[in-house]
């Protein structure tokens, strides 16, 4: 079956097509779009791939294509592009539509309150591959962002991550399953904190906080600098 390429294409589908609205046109902005993802992939396809490898989490053959690139379906390689896609379309599309930075002053605040939070918890799980390296590395992602780059769009950006929870839910939720059988994705509970949201491992939520927010700070990166 074809499970994971025709979910990528749903995450993908309905940003792609707004993409061309003439009211907004976020075409214009490929050129800052690709290049942020093709970024984030640097980081984030050599950490699956090693998580793959450890049995941190691992993919259901029933629901694959078959090709396979190093030891990654298909469908966990699109999903790299298509997640981050329809997310910097999000981000700038509430940025178009609400023009007031309505959670400008809370961005610092969450960034500094998440980020040593997330460091805390990092720490104490040590044993847990990937509670410890995904709440350690989003901590201090998000404690950099409030103390060295002092970046003015977090307020934004948090914005945009409480908007992508919904269809993270649906997405994620399908991906997880109910049960093996249906797991398009499976996941070692013993390298995470074994607490779930529905069927979704809750350091799935912080994994995708870090995987969104790469994007969009390189993002807004490109279109300071270009």
């Amino acid at each position: 079956m074809y499970t994971y390429l025709i979910i990528n294409a749903i995450a993908i589908g309905l940003p792609m097509i707004a993409t061309f609205f003439p009211w907004h046109r976020f075409d214009r902005k490929w050129k800052y779009v690709f290049p942020s993802i093709l970024l984030t992939m640097v980081i984030f396809i050599p950490w699956d791939i090693a998580f793959t490898d450890a049995g941190v989490w691992g993919f259901n053959p029933k629901y694959l294509s078959g090709i396979y690139i190093f030891n990654l379906p298909l469908g966990e390689w699109l999903f790299f592009i298509c997640i981050p896609y329809a997310t910097l379309f999000t981000y700038d599309a509430l940025n178009f539509m609400i023009r007031k930075d309505v959670m400008g002053r809370l961005g610092p605040w969450l960034a500094g309150l998440l980020g040593a939070g997330l460091l805390v918890v990092g720490f104490a799980n040590l044993d847990k591959l990937y509670t410890s390296i995904t709440f350690i590395s989003t901590g201090v992602f998000l404690l950099l962002h409030l103390l060295v780059l002092r970046s003015k769009y977090m307020g934004r950006f948090f914005l945009s991550y409480a908007v992508v929870i919904i269809p993270f839910l649906i997405i994620n939720g399908i991906l997880t399953g109910s049960n093996i059988e249906e797991q398009v994705v499976w996941y070692n509970d013993a390298e995470n904190l074994g607490v779930r949201i529905f069927t979704i491992p809750v350091d799935d939520f912080v994994y995708s906080l870090l995987l969104q927010g790469l994007n969009v700070t390189f993002f807004e990166t490109f279109q300071r600098k270009y």
